[in-house]
C-alpha cells in the first residue's frame, strides 16, 4: 500500500533523525535516497559518515534528480531532502516555473510506486524575506514544492527542536 509522509522543519530541527527512526519502525531493510550533489571533499566525508551511521541494513542510493529511475516497490524509503532535490532542478532550468513543473512531474512519476515514501524537507521561508533575488526565487520554488508534496501526503510532521508535531 502506497503512503507518503512529509517531515518538515527548520535546519537542525531533527527531521532526518526522525525520518530514519520512523523508517526503522516500519521495516528492517529501509532505503535511503540522498538527493544532494556532492560539491567538495568536506561534503563527501559528511555523506560517508552519514552512511556509516545508518548501518548496513540500509540500501543507500544517491540520485540528484531522477528518483523515478529507482524501483522501490514494496519498500520504505527516506528521501532526504526535497530542498536539495529542488536545488538541482533550480540550477538546471531557466526559470522557477519550469523547475517547479519538472520537479512536480518527477515527484508524480516516482510516487506512482507502491511504497512508503518518507520525504524530508526544510521550511526555508520561515526566516523572513531574503534581500537576494536568487534566494527569493529559490524560496518560492521550495515553498511551492513543499505545498505540493504536503497536498499529496497522507501525513505531515513538523519538527520543532527535535519534537514532532503532527500537522496532517
Amino acid at each position: 500500500m502506497k503512503k507518503i509522509i512529509l517531515i518538515t522543519g527548520g535546519q537542525r530541527s531533527g527531521k532526518s533523525s526522525y525520518a530514519e527512526k520512523l523508517a526503522h519502525r516500519l521495516t528492517d531493510k529501509p532505503v535511503y535516497i540522498a538527493t544532494a550533489k556532492v560539491w567538495d571533499e568536506e561534503f563527501r566525508q559528511r555523506v560517508l559518515r552519514h552512511q556509516q551511521n545508518r548501518g548496513p541494513e540500509w540500501t543507500n542510493i544517491e540520485e540528484e534528480m531522477e528518483l523515478s529511475r529507482h524501483d522501490i516497490n514494496g519498500r520504505t524509503a527516506v528521501i532526504d531532502c526535497i530542498t536539495l532535490w529542488c536545488t538541482n532542478f533550480f540550477m538546471n532550468y531557466s526559470n522557477v516555473e519550469e523547475a517547479l513543473e519538472a520537479v512536480k512531474q518527477e515527484f508524480d512519476r516516482f510516487t506512482r510506486q507502491e511504497a512508503t515514501f518518507i520525504f524530508v524537507t526544510n521550511e526555508i521561508g520561515l526566516g523572513g524575506v531574503s534581500p537576494n533575488e536568487v534566494q527569493r526565487r529559490f524560496t518560492d520554488l521550495q515553498g511551492w514544492m513543499n505545498q505540493y508534496v504536503a497536498s499529496c501526503a497522507d501525513e505531515v510532521i513538523l519538527m520543532i527542536s527535535g519534537i514532532p508535531v503532527k500537522i496532517k
